[in-house]
């Protein structure tokens, strides 16, 4: 029983061909085209109202050369909120619970951005692996240290978006089988388990939203001490 709460993150295949690749390229079907007419529909007019707000308070602490990424934040932040909510529907497969496909995204721009920061300015980007004013006896330490921490950023990324999503879907799960046992032998807990359901449902799409907002905001960091 416990093994097939896991089911769901197992990744779909047909005649052991993955699916994976569909789950990942089917959401960018699902929005609207701008069009070439001076009005838009509201959908398009939301979908672009959104893109905009976004980008701005993304990129007002960086500087001018950190605005090339405002495309591929952008980009970022609406395949993830399309990902994460979509698979809060019934019979559907969430690629972000998956730990290599968030490693996958999270290591490569961390690394871009890593690389960025050494062409640029690499005395400053050195220079963040010790802060000012440290004791002599502690440099080689803290320099152990604060290059430790700047490898496990890329992890950090990736675990955290997976484990969040992991653990809503497998709490939503469980709600939802108590809700199913509980209902023939005691309907009132059973309606009042599946209220606590709905609320969570709801908790569900906010951190489907929160979690690749944070996941593109702690990139736009990264950049900002290297740009």
């Amino acid at each position: 029983m416990m093994m097939s709460f896991f089911d769901q993150f197992a990744s779909p295949s047909l005649l052991g061909i993955p699916l994976i690749a569909i789950a990942i390229a089917l959401p960018w079907v699902l929005f609207p085209t701008p069009t070439s007419r001076w009005l838009n529909n509201r959908l398009i007019t939301l979908q672009t109202w959104f893109i905009n707000r976004f980008t701005n308070q993304l990129l007002l602490p960086l500087n001018v050369g950190g605005h090339k990424w405002a495309l591929l934040f952008a980009s970022l932040m609406v395949f993830l909120i399309t990902i994460n909510m979509l698979g809060l529907l019934p019979y559907t497969f969430t690629p972000t619970t998956q730990l290599s496909l968030n490693m996958g995204l999270a290591v490569p721009l961390w690394l871009a951005t890593v690389i960025i920061g050494m062409r640029n300015q690499p005395t400053v980007a050195l220079g963040h692996l010790l802060p000012e004013g440290t004791p002599v006896p502690l440099i080689p330490v803290l320099i152990i240290i604060e290059t430790i921490s700047l490898f496990i950023r890329p992890l950090a990324l990736g675990v955290r978006l997976t484990a969040n999503l992991t653990a809503g879907h497998l709490l939503i799960q469980l709600i939802a089988t108590a809700v199913f046992v509980l209902l023939p032998m005691m309907p009132t807990v059973a309606i009042l388990t599946a209220t606590v359901l709905f609320l969570l449902t709801l908790l569900e799409v906010a951190v489907a939203m929160i979690q690749a907002y944070v996941f593109v905001l702690l990139l736009s960091l990264y950049l900002q001490e290297n740009v």
